[in-house]
């Protein structure tokens, strides 16, 4: 049992404005056609959208949920001074609830809303809170994060999806304020489990205004309208059109399918031109090195004196984003030319390189990731021929922005980038301004557009940009003749 004076941080506890639970509601009632018998609030807070929905519908039944005794007084005040006599207020805990016998109690249409908690489970397990559901394999995680439950996810996303098993049998709809993230994710769920009686709107919000949270946030609609599992996503809750509509389109889930349906004769594998992402190593403070004029000076701010010979050029994500392009900044030691390859070559060609890593053994066998087990000492991964291609057309896939940019040799090196970077591979200047003209091109951008979420952490990334073809493009823009003359020079 809660006690009072709990920290509304333990609970992702963001209470929601009187005036945007009305918002919000009348973006329900107007828009969505809803008349419900039953109306849920699972985490009702203070009342808010207690209150607002009882404006609404004084006929309906109006039930409020909480876990935290000073949110139950509160809620009680607001509907006693609002008058709201259909609406009751309880204090349970969400995960201990008997939802089935709540629900059941009254037939008919059903209405789920609120603002449920905005943290992450490994978030309240660093708090030791005790606001958990049980450990379940809910995401469908494999290995030890199935076994054990231990997979970080939104405590939102959890209840969400307990919210569309509620709508399984019978007609009603789910609006929830939630991270933008979350509704995509529970939209993915909805595709999965098949359930296309159920139709999404996204409405997206100011958090920062409303709750002073720097985070992507939405109402989320999600009702059984019928129809295809697309997601209408408007710019605001004032916004009369969508912006764009997330749907799944043979089989890929893209971000705007007006867009790509425009534009979907440019899908297609390339296999001249294929995307790679840049080097992983997961040692920094020993394979990345800065020039100075003594050598080179390592992560611990130890100067050391190796060869050049396994050292190259770095770029990261921020480099390409900001266009720092031309200036040896960084170096990384890069001990293979593929992926698996013997690395004793080093010991022989660069032996004081070779000392210097043997001196930094213990780290290098520390690394965590199971990619390294079983291969040479020292060993990196994302490396191949592409990787010393004298010149790259490259692109953060951090950032969010389709900026592709250029990048040639520095001090007679071939630069590589580090895993945050992806890039196609190129032995002229002139054939990478070639691809470059390719991809600003207008179909190549409208179809990127369509296919990269820009709120995800990593939104352009390998598997992204091989859905575009460039010969499709290279047709499209009347190009086909150069391309295929690039394509023979590539055998």
């Amino acid at each position: 049992m809660a006690q009072k004076g709990i920290s509304k941080w333990q609970f992702g506890d963001f209470q929601t404005p009187i005036t945007l639970a009305r918002e919000v509601v009348s973006v329900v009632t107007s828009k969505h056609n809803i008349n419900p018998n039953l109306v849920v609030e699972p985490t009702c807070g203070d009342g808010s959208f207690l209150c607002a929905i009882a404006e609404c519908f004084p006929d309906a039944r109006i039930r409020g949920f909480d876990v935290n005794p000073d949110h139950i007084d509160n809620a009680r005040a607001a509907v006693k001074e609002a008058k709201a006599e259909n609406v009751s207020v309880e204090q349970s805990d969400f995960f201990l609830v008997n939802w089935q016998d709540v629900l059941s109690e009254t037939p008919g249409e059903l209405l789920v809303l609120g603002n449920p908690p905005w943290v992450t489970s490994s978030e309240l397990g660093v708090l030791n809170s005790e606001n958990l559901p049980e450990k379940t394999n809910f995401q469908g995680k494999r290995g030890i994060e199935a076994i054990t439950g231990s997979a970080n996810f939104d405590i939102s996303e959890w209840m969400l999806l307990q919210h569309v098993e509620w709508l399984s049998n019978r007609t009603g709809t789910i609006a929830f304020l939630c991270k933008y993230a979350v509704a995509r994710k529970i939209m993915r769920k909805v595709r999965t489990l098949g359930k296309t009686e159920l139709f999404g709107h996204i409405y997206l919000i100011d958090a920062k205004e409303h709750f002073s949270a720097s985070v992507d946030a939405c109402l989320f609609v999600l009702a059984t309208e019928g129809g295809n599992t697309d997601c209408e996503v408007f710019e605001s809750l004032t916004a009369s059109e969508p912006a764009y509509v997330i749907g799944e389109r043979e089989g890929v889930v893209v971000r705007d399918i007006y867009k790509y349906e425009r534009t979907k004769d440019l899908k297609g594998q390339d296999p001249a031109y294929v995307w790679r992402s840049g080097v992983k190593h997961d040692c920094s403070k020993v394979m990345e090195l800065t020039p100075s004029k003594n050598g080179f000076i390592n992560g611990f701010g130890d100067q050391i004196q190796i060869e050049d010979r396994f050292v190259f050029p770095l770029l990261k994500s921020s480099d390409v984003a900001n266009n720092r392009i031309t200036e040896y900044r960084k170096g990384v030691i890069v001990p293979q030319t593929s992926v698996g390859a013997d690395t004793s070559i080093v010991h022989r060609e660069a032996p004081k390189t070779w000392s210097y890593l043997e001196r930094h053994d213990e780290l290098l066998k520390a690394r965590k990731s199971s990619i390294y087990r079983g291969k040479p000492p020292y060993s990196i991964f994302g490396v191949g021929d592409y990787t010393f291609s004298p010149w790259k057309v490259a692109i953060s896939s951090m950032y969010k922005s389709l900026n592709f940019c250029i990048v040639g040799p520095i001090n007679g090196k071939p630069v590589v980038f580090d895993d945050t970077v992806v890039f196609l591979s190129c032995q002229t200047r002139q054939e990478a301004e070639f691809l470059l003209d390719l991809l600003r091109s207008a179909p190549a951008q409208e179809f990127l557009g369509a296919n990269v979420f820009w709120d995800e952490k990593r939104p352009i990334t390998t598997n992204v940009l091989r859905r575009l073809s460039l010969k499709a493009v290279a047709i499209r823009v009347d190009q086909e003749k150069e391309y295929q003359r690039w394509c023979r020079r590539r055998l």
